[in-house]
């Protein structure tokens, strides 16, 4: 296995990103976070776009995942691929230091290369594991058969065919066919809150953890507590 990958293994992962329009969105405040959570604990960093990749390998050393997504996200992001879509997007984020490269693995159309020439061209041209992210079994189950490197559950209750499930909870159900059904890295990502869903995570078999708005979205965990006592 890539020595890249095995670094992750039973550990957390933080997805340090912030959009457009937030204050975090500066690279300053976002490279703040960054140092926050290596001090922490994170052996592993997911980000999105040139900028933070390349600004983070100047801090740090543990592996980074990075993807390219539009900015803002266009209103209809639950029917699109925006995860990585091309090769081309995989190009630059490669260039600036990404480690493993993630793509989206749905179903849906993509705009350019199909899923099976994408990832094939990542991991031979750039020479990097590739992380897909899906929201169904069936697309995890395809994506393993295309030779993705790991699968994560990350779309999982984001796109048109699984918006209707909880999205209070990561999707455990998931995760847990994944391990005992694909013969690679299974990574559990989509509202991981608390320490108690990590544990259920790698006690169902997670090679690892993402841990992204519970950490980094500042605004977002504060509306948590606002709702709480409403």
């Amino acid at each position: 296995m890539n020595n890249i990958i095995k670094k992750l293994e039973k550990k957390i992962i933080i997805s340090c990103q912030a959009s457009e329009g937030e204050p975090f969105h500066d690279v300053n405040c976002l490279m703040a976070m960054v140092k926050a959570v290596i001090n922490g604990g994170a052996s592993g960093l997911r980000l999105a776009g040139e900028r933070d990749i390349r600004e983070a390998k100047k801090l740090c050393e543990v592996p980074i995942i990075g993807i390219t997504k539009p900015e803002p996200l266009p209103e209809n992001w639950k029917e699109i691929v925006y995860i990585t879509p091309t090769l081309e997007d995989a190009k630059k984020i490669s260039k600036a230091g990404a480690d493993i490269i993630a793509i989206d693995g749905t179903s849906r159309l993509r705009p350019k290369e199909n899923l099976a020439e994408l990832i094939y061209k990542i991991q031979m041209e750039l020479n990097t594991p590739v992380m897909v992210d899906i929201s169904t079994l069936e697309e995890g189950l395809m994506c393993k058969l295309l030779g993705a490197d790991i699968i994560s559950t990350t779309l999982s209750g984001y796109t048109q065919q699984t918006f209707d499930k909880n999205n209070e909870e990561p999707d455990f159900e998931l995760l847990e066919k994944l391990v005992e059904i694909v013969e690679c890295p299974v990574i559990l990502e989509g509202r991981v809150w608390t320490p108690e869903h990590v544990k259920k995570a790698f006690n169902l078999g997670a090679y690892a953890v993402v841990i992204g708005s519970a950490v980094t979205r500042p605004h977002l965990i504060t509306e948590r507590f606002i709702k709480a006592i409403q």
